[in-house]
């Protein structure tokens, strides 16, 4: 590339850092059962508000709510991302970061986007495996960590079937045989179904759970573009969650319209699917909310074509009136640009009220938002099998006094104590969260 052009890139990159609108509600305004949606504010610029990812100095954690505490499970972890727990109370997670995509790069806007995204921390090369973490001593700190599986494609979700283990890699779903106790897998994993992927793979995060009588798997798959700018064509079975087979792999699209669904959960009293989605960017930094809801079977959700029920986005061309009029408008909001991903229920939670009935949800934080969103572990409170009432903070401190992330919450998930665990990719560490005693 000339120096020159070059030159113009790094300036181009440096004004979009700089550039852009700001928020003029509060993120609770966005939060809800009925959130305020402001006209969109499309700019020539998009905003662009990174928190540089710089890790937790020595002795530092983040701050915990009013009657818990907090504490480093594990540390010293390769981007982790993702945790499961095993019937025997070992740890699974996923470290991992997104594969190569190069497609998705291209251009200016591209070039743009891969070196904001690297100062956020995401630009690291995936480590491409699973660590077992082991608390057999049960004092709330894993003694033992075991590479359980490894040379995997930007793994991410997993859940245990039987003697079957399912990990969504970003690319494909595969099966691993698994016997209880056991510290690494070593036989090669049996495919199920291929999962779009491919040098364009925008949203690259796969996740996977059960349905209860293990005969379904439920498979999430992000959307290849923020608003479809890369053509419809692009997004065939994306932007959706599959249903699996369990025995013979074929698959059929349960819900779609869902831009980027990442956590999945089942709602204990409902017995309903929730997840938690990514909405779009770009027009402003109060739209549009993320959101959790549960997931009708065939159920449309919007996206490309509207967010929030039938809110039509005239940047979708060619528009569709007919889907947008099916549009289901999400359950809860839970603010814009929060990149809200881990999603799990307080069932066999042992921490204190408020947090006895509702969903933990880590939110990974913002970048297309003024002031900054997100950067921390909220809880919905529930009531009969739906959100009740405002969120009450779990985790918070994040972002220190400069604005800088010295860490990113991501996948959440209750352990065999009824402890809090939380998946942090920039501080490399799993948080628990537990009860004062």
């Amino acid at each position: 590339m000339p120096k020159t052009r070059l030159a113009l890139l790094i300036m181009l990159a440096g004004s979009l850092a700089a550039c852009g609108e700001s928020s003029t509600l509060q993120v609770a305004d966005g939060t809800g059962p009925s959130p305020k949606l402001p006209e969109p504010n499309k700019t020539l610029i998009p905003t662009v508000n990174i928190a540089p990812a710089i890790g937790w100095p020595e002795g530092a954690k983040p701050i915990a709510a009013a009657g818990t505490q907090v504490a480093a499970f594990a540390e010293g972890l390769d981007h982790p991302r993702w945790l499961y727990v095993l019937p025997n109370g070992d740890v699974l997670v996923a470290e991992t970061n997104a594969p190569p995509k190069p497609d998705d790069a291209k251009g200016v806007r591209g070039w743009v986007m891969e070196k904001v995204m690297d100062r956020a921390g995401a630009g690291v090369p995936s480590p491409n495996r699973i660590t077992l973490l082991r608390d057999a001593d049960h004092d709330g700190v894993a003694e033992t960590r075991t590479v359980f599986l490894e040379n995997l494609n930007s793994p991410f979700g997993m859940t245990l079937v039987g003697n079957d283990l399912y990990v969504a890699d970003s690319d494909k779903l595969l099966r691993f045989p698994y016997q209880p106790g056991e510290t690494a897998i070593t036989a090669p994993g049996a495919k199920v179904v291929d999962l779009p992927g491919g040098p364009l793979n925008h949203h690259w995060t796969k996740n996977v759970v059960a349905s209860q009588d293990g005969s379904k798997l439920y498979v999430s798959v992000g959307s290849n573009s923020n608003v479809g700018e890369n053509g419809l064509e692009a997004e065939q079975g994306r932007a959706a969650i599959w249903e699996v087979d369990r025995a013979s792999g074929q698959h059929r699209i349960f819900a779609s319209g869902l831009r980027n669904p990442n956590g999945m959960a089942w709602e204990p009293q409902s017995g309903k699917l929730w997840t938690a989605v990514n909405e779009r960017d770009e027009i402003g930094s109060d739209l549009v909310p993320d959101y959790i809801t549960s997931v009708k079977d065939g159920g449309f959700y919007g996206w490309p074509f509207s967010y929030y029920g039938q809110h039509v986005d005239v940047r979708v061309t060619p528009q569709n009136l007919d889907m947008v009029a099916k549009a289901i408008a999400p359950d809860y909001a839970v603010g814009p640009h929060t990149a809200s991903l881990g999603l799990t229920f307080a069932e066999g939670s042992k921490l204190p009220a408020p947090f006895s009935n509702g969903a933990f949800i880590g939110q990974h934080g913002s970048w297309n938002r003024k002031p900054h969103s997100g950067y921390r572990v909220i809880f919905v409170p529930f009531e009969g099998g739906q959100p009740k009432g405002q969120p009450v903070d779990v985790l918070t401190g994040f972002l220190d006094s400069d604005e800088k992330a010295m860490g990113r919450p991501v996948g959440v998930v209750i352990d065999q104590q009824g402890d809090l665990l939380v998946a942090d990719d920039v501080g490399n560490k799993v948080w628990r969260v537990s009860a004062v005693k």
